[in-house]
């Protein structure tokens, strides 16, 4: 059997290394991290739960590790990512649809390239422009998996450095604004780079199954939203489909920080979105700017994750060390979680922290984890 997880290059070695990684997610676990709690949590042949899975970091590692993992994630491109890494459809299958969106790309019209805003003509080439609008009308990655998992690796480098990406020089972890990126890449004389999309995500799909994929246990994430999910798996629990949960381990997203909806604009417009970013088109796609909405959101989740675990079931929440968000998380979990003890632990900050925004060289308070047993 092979090693379950290392750290660094060396991860990328093994097929579990190399799709845990898949994709490039604001305010991601880091791999090792989720690895790390699993194993040392929940018990083998355990069940694990994530009600704000993000690109299912937690979940991968418990279905790597041989338990079951059950997330939930609201934003489209997250569940792409958590989804297709449990679950890769046959490389074989994969290969071919990616020829079928190249064909079908010439059918793309100049009317329709023309239409777009500026930005699209300065960051990805005509013939790059075509294969991803031909994507856009053609995969059915909501219910297809082979769709699912070629949108899934496509979407790790529609966008970041020009030479590793089918964009011009962007960040790969966050989408920036077209006005700001337009400006750059004009003071900068920065263009895209020529390049014949399908052939390059044929090598990006040739070394993400190098090593092979995934054989853990059957795991899930749902797309949707968790108050309306954790009811679902609360009627699953009970008719006996899924277990109850040995550990609840998640990272709820951060009051006040940003936009995780935003922050993914040009992935979620290869997923259907508009072609606009905007930081308004539903209540959770804003960056949890009310106190009160925040509140009530991280006492509906852990009231209705705890209904789903065991009485032995233990809890380990990431989240952000300033006050109010602390605050507010460590005073749901004693009302939603009373008679188990509580510790508080300082969590290292790194380049993946939720609170480190783009460009912000302030100082940050951290993170903090919270176990409960």
């Amino acid at each position: 059997m092979e090693e379950v997880f290392t750290t660094g290059k060396n991860r990328l070695s093994s097929s579990i290394g190399r799709w845990a990684g898949v994709g490039p997610y604001y305010a991601m676990f880091p791999i090792s991290f989720a690895f790390d709690i699993v194993e040392k949590y929940c018990p083998p042949q355990g069940a694990v739960l994530d009600p704000f899975a993000g690109r299912g970091s937690s979940v991968y590692a418990a279905s790597a590790t041989e338990r079951f993992g059950c997330g939930i994630e609201i934003n489209k491109v997250g569940w792409v990512y958590g989804s297709a890494k449990l679950s890769p459809a046959p490389v074989d299958q994969v290969l071919a649809r990616n020829e079928e969106i190249d064909a079908l790309s010439n059918t793309i019209s100049k009317n329709e390239i023309d239409s777009l805003p500026a930005f699209f003509q300065h960051c990805f080439t005509i013939p790059v422009l075509k294969y991803l609008l031909s994507m856009r009308h053609n995969l059915d990655w909501e219910n297809n998996q082979t769709d699912r998992t070629l949108v899934a690796i496509t979407l790790i480098y529609l966008h970041g450095a020009k030479e590793k990406s089918l964009s011009n020089q962007m960040r790969q972890g966050k989408s920036m604004s077209q006005e700001y990126s337009i400006k750059w890449w004009q003071d900068h004389n920065s263009l895209p780079l020529d390049i014949n999309p399908a052939k390059f995500m044929e090598q990006r799909i040739r070394w993400r199954y190098a090593k092979g994929v995934l054989v853990g246990h059957p795991s899930r994430v749902y797309l949707g939203n968790s108050s309306s999910e954790l009811e679902k798996i609360k009627h699953s629990v009970a008719i006996g489909e899924i277990p109850k949960f040995d550990l609840l381990f998640t990272s709820p997203p951060y009051f006040n920080v940003t936009s995780y909806y935003y922050d993914q604009w040009l992935r979620l417009w290869l997923l259907g979105e508009g072609a606009i970013p905007t930081k308004s088109g539903g209540e959770w796609q804003n960056g949890f700017w009310s106190k009160s909405g925040y509140i009530e959101l991280l006492e509906d989740i852990f009231s209705k994750s705890a209904e789903l675990l065991k009485s032995t079931a233990k809890i380990y929440i990431r989240t952000d060390a300033r006050e109010f968000t602390k605050k507010t998380t460590l005073e749901a979990l004693k009302r939603t979680f009373p008679y188990k003890k509580m510790e508080v632990i300082p969590a290292p900050l790194s380049k993946s922290s939720q609170t480190a925004l783009y460009g912000d060289k302030s100082k940050k308070p951290g993170e903090i984890d919270i176990y409960l047993c």
